[in-house]
């Protein structure tokens, strides 16, 4: 097979050509590069956050046109920006064929120590964002009649207890149990729900629990013996955000995890 024929087929399958994808966290690091992965293959793309010179910087980066990436300032935890989200989508690129969901904090506080104030908000970043972010894009395509595809942001806290990160690890699990009731209640309408479950992956919101013995128990459980890399997450994500390559694939929690979730404590 010639190699005009090859790339024809893997753009066909994982291509992402006229589709447009809103990244609810695309300012991030890990929502960055999944955003940048699906720009590479042809989506345009709004990410969305609260610091327009982040998402500046991922565009400069790339080397992006300001017309194929553009930056929706909002707060994840507001119905109302979120949406504002939506309708730029809709103004600028004429719909939207993708939606994730990867707003999140941590926090490494002792249990007993956790103040409400701190509970609050990384239950209202962490699944109150998911929630509203599947109600907004949920309700444009059931309203337009057509489906698209939502990617959730796990974690490997959703499937196993892992020590100093309780409210965040509650929040992990609700949005894996949302994303298969989701899953469930929308495959009829062509809306495919499913989460992306990484395993450590430094990022801003996870460096501060990741100390030296940390790490060390990190390496012990993870047979790839490193942390991952947050390119490391784009193949995935385009799996599950193609109509061809993920058609069949919703309520589904694909890890990217170097083996952690295998191994023995």
């Amino acid at each position: 097979m010639s190699n005009t024929e090859t790339e024809r087929f893997l753009a066909g399958l994982f291509g992402m050509t006229g589709k447009t994808a809103v990244v609810v966290g695309g300012t991030g690091v890990l929502c960055g590069a999944m955003a940048k992965g699906l720009w590479r293959a042809g989506c345009r793309v709004v990410l969305v956050g609260r610091d327009e010179s982040k998402a500046r910087a991922h565009r400069e980066a790339w080397g992006a046109p300001e017309d194929e990436v553009l930056f929706a300032r909002a707060e994840a935890t507001s119905k109302a920006d979120l949406q504002a989200a939506l309708e730029l989508s809709l103004d600028r690129f004429g719909g939207v064929d993708v939606w994730v969901n990867g707003a999140g904090v941590n926090s490494a506080t002792p249990y007993l120590e956790i103040a409400e104030e701190e509970f609050e908000r990384i239950v209202r970043t962490n699944l109150l964002s998911v929630h509203l972010g599947c109600q907004v894009v949920a309700s444009h395509w059931t309203g337009a009649g057509r489906g698209g595809s939502i990617i959730n942001l796990s974690s490997m806290s959703a499937l196993r207890p892992l020590s100093r990160v309780f409210t965040y690890s509650l929040t992990k699990a609700a949005v894996w149990n949302l994303t298969q009731n989701l899953a469930r209640e929308w495959a009829g309408r062509g809306i495919r729900v499913n989460a992306l479950c990484p395993g450590f992956f430094p990022a801003e919101q996870n460096r501060k629990v990741l100390d030296k013995d940390r790490i060390a128990s990190i390496m012990r459980q993870t047979p790839m013996d490193r942390f991952g890399e947050a390119e490391e997450l784009v193949g995935a994500t385009l799996l599950l955000a193609s109509d061809k390559a993920g058609s069949f694939i919703t309520g589904a929690n694909l890890v990217v995890d170097g083996g952690f979730a295998v191994t023995s404590i």
